[in-house]
């Protein structure tokens, strides 16, 4: 049995790119689809990319949720998207931050960006054609976290983002 082939992947920030960003968001009454999101998910999807979420979770280290409403509000989106025809194939997020309030997720780490442990995971895990690839997030952490990782970085800037991702891909 051969190994898959490497596919392009997208690496997309989660709040400020997919959704409407809200302090630490974690349920799905405070999730709005940034207008052309589930578009730009189908439009990666239909051609055979990777979609990747990977996310700042900082809320967890703060105490404000924990990992299972995360994990809760990431299986509604994967249903709320399926509904609209979109898929994620994989989410990574990061619960750590060096100046939480839960000790088991206060510290420095290397998955929060702009480290780039998020994107490294997701391509140790699938088979990722790296120089097709690219990362796109709102804030210039999402932006470092991906130059860091070796994949071809953008900073949303609002807008309609199926109208993004159709030029990143075209550029790729």
């Amino acid at each position: 049995m051969t190994a898959p082939s490497p596919r392009p992947a997208a690496f997309l920030d989660r709040d400020g790119t997919l959704n409407v960003d809200v302090d630490y968001a974690h349920r799905p009454e405070q999730i709005t689809w940034i207008d052309g999101a589930a578009a730009a998910l189908r439009r990666l999807n239909e051609a055979g990319w990777w979609v990747f979420v990977v996310t700042n979770q900082s809320g967890i280290a703060r105490g404000l949720f924990d990992e299972a409403a995360v994990d809760r509000l990431h299986d509604w989106m994967v249903t709320d998207l399926a509904r609209q025809g979109a898929r994620i194939d994989a989410f990574y997020y990061c619960p750590h931050h060096p100046r939480g309030t839960v000790p088991a997720y206060t510290k420095v780490c290397d998955c929060r960006k702009p480290a780039p442990g998020l994107l490294l995971r997701a391509m140790a895990e699938h088979p990722v054609d790296v120089a097709r690839s690219f990362m796109l997030g709102d804030r210039m952490r999402d932006v470092e976290a991906g130059r860091a990782a070796g994949v071809a970085s953008h900073l949303y800037e609002g807008g309609n983002v199926d109208a993004v991702v159709e030029r990143l891909m075209a550029g790729s």
